[in-house]
C-alpha cells in the first residue's frame, strides 16, 4: 500500500531533482514521465550500463555526442558521480 501511495505521489508532485535543493516540482525531462514510461527508464538504464562496461570514460569517438551532452548538463557536478 505504502509503495501505491508513494507512486501516486511522485505522479501528482514530479521527482524533483536528483542533484539539487528542489524536493518536488516538474522534472527535468520533456517527454517521459517516470510513472507511465518505466519500462524505457529499465531499457536506458541497461544501456547505460553496457556504455560503462564498454567504455567508461567514452574515449570511442562514437560516444562523443554523449560525453559532450553529459559535461554540459552536469558542468561542475560529474565529482558527485565518483563519490562513495
Amino acid at each position: 500500500m505504502g509503495f501505491k501511495i508513494a507512486e501516486e505521489d511522485l505522479a501528482l508532485r514530479g521527482p524533483g531533482e536528483f542533484f539539487g535543493i528542489r524536493q518536488s516540482g516538474l522534472p527535468d525531462f520533456r517527454v517521459a514521465i517516470i510513472i507511465r514510461d518505466t519500462p524505457f527508464w529499465i531499457e536506458a538504464r541497461k544501456e547505460a550500463l553496457r556504455l560503462i562496461q564498454e567504455d567508461s570514460e567514452l574515449l570511442h569517438p562514437s560516444h562523443a555526442g554523449v560525453k559532450d551532452i553529459l559535461i554540459k548538463r552536469w558542468k561542475g557536478r560529474m565529482e558527485l558521480a565518483t563519490i562513495g
